[in-house]
């Protein structure tokens, strides 16, 4: 599977069937045994599902994975491979061992095969941020000359983890760059404040600084955080030790975040910082996440006040609180993602004054919870390519987080 992911990502021809039953156990057995995964599969791929009795045995061979067993049965017997979807009331919730919704609406893009969207390029409220240019840039080693690059901008490259640098602030017309698959800092977090066109791409980054984000953006515009790997020690100690993996607030504008990995963290990202702050935050906030995975994140996947989000794309798991968050009048488009185990996956009447708004558009659900009080109306202002939420967890572990992208 995922080396027909890699193809298509390269641009090499491939089309997109079932998964090869010579290589795949589940595929094998449900191609193999079409008499018996039939009738299970008629109804586990229906708009709304309650397994009473769990899982079949048979589903063994796909390791009791709902959405290995969701994909094989709409291969099979859809032929679409995306499960067949029907219109979604507007409270869901998991009774079940097993509770599968998907939801549906009218798209404003084609949804592609798995693997359609560039993994490699800019989409979404930020197209047009440049960052530091294109040139070589400075490769730093330690906090030292890290402060020293940021200090003149342009293209930094950060080598190697660095331990300790505390809040970094960037300037505007910077790119801080990751090398390899394991570059970026613990104990320490970037800043952008007051500035523009910033890009943070292929950065791992672990446990920021007590009471502080690993990034954190205010007053500023157009900034793209690509394929980095957001945590820290996961869902135990003080929940408030740490702040945010990426908060965005204070009127920032033109915001992507793109294949991330956001995991084992309390407080994963918040948009727009205060229910007292409509004057300031009113018509900005304007943000993009796509293809990201986020997993053991207890709330704010991402939390949305005031302002504009588009959420497609990307994968749910193990989020026990809240998910994607619209309050305070906030709008948001949240599409082709799969949510599993996640509750109050998309969620418009939680922990503010007043409700926000919500578009759930062929999302999965999966032992997962939704509450949408109000219905949105939002259309991105951009063309973008969807890939489906059939397969977008397998996509999103393999492409997302560092070691990718250059």
């Amino acid at each position: 599977m995922r080396g027909l992911l890699l193809q298509l990502l390269l641009g090499i021809p491939a089309v997109l069937a079932c998964t090869d039953p010579d290589s795949d156990p589940c595929a094998s057995y449900i191609s193999a045994n079409a008499a018996t995964a039939s009738p299970f599969c008629a109804t586990f791929t229906e708009s709304t599902v309650t397994a009473t009795a769990g899982l079949p045995a048979w589903a063994s061979n796909c390791s009791n994975k709902p959405s290995a067993i969701s994909k094989e049965c709409s291969c099979y017997f859809t032929g679409t491979g995306v499960v067949t979807t029907s219109s979604s009331a507007t409270k869901t919730s998991a009774t079940t061992s097993v509770s599968i919704t998907t939801s549906t609406g009218p798209a404003t893009t084609a949804t592609g095969t798995c693997g359609a969207a560039n993994v490699d390029a800019l989409v979404g409220y930020a197209a047009g941020t440049t960052g530091g240019g294109s040139g070589e840039g400075t490769t730093v080693t330690t906090c030292a000359e890290l402060e020293a690059a940021v200090a003149v901008g342009g293209v930094i490259k950060i080598s190697g983890i660095l331990d300790g640098c505390d809040i970094i602030d960037l300037g505007s017309d910077t790119t801080v760059l990751g090398v390899g698959s394991q570059s970026g800092m613990t104990n320490g977090g970037f800043r952008v404040k007051e500035q523009s066109n910033v890009i943070l791409r292929n950065l791992y980054m672990h446990d920021a600084p007590e009471s502080m984000d690993l990034i954190e953006l205010q007053y500023s515009t157009y900034v793209w955080v690509d394929h980095c790997d957001l945590s820290s020690e996961g869902l135990t100690g003080d929940k408030d030790y740490y702040d945010g993996l990426l908060d965005i607030t204070h009127a920032t504008d033109f915001v992507t975040a793109s294949w991330n990995k956001f995991h084992d963290h309390w407080k994963g990202s918040l948009i727009g910082h205060s229910d007292s702050n409509a004057a300031e935050d009113t018509g900005h906030l304007r943000v993009t996440y796509h293809h990201n995975y986020w997993s053991d994140v207890n709330s704010r996947l991402p939390s949305i006040r005031f302002g504009t989000g588009h959420f497609y794309s990307s994968c749910f798991e193990n989020n026990p609180t809240s998910g994607i968050n619209s309050r305070m009048g906030a709008e948001v488009l949240v599409e082709e993602n799969y949510f599993l185990n996640t509750q109050l996956a998309i969620v418009t009447d939680l922990d503010s004054d007043e409700d926000g708004y919500a578009v759930d558009r062929n999302n999965i659900f999966v032992n997962s919870t939704e509450e949408i009080t109000q219905v949105g109306s939002l259309t991105p202002p951009y063309s973008y390519t969807l890939d489906p939420a059939s397969c977008i967890c397998d996509l999103v572990t393999a492409y997302a987080g560092t070691g990718v992208v250059g």
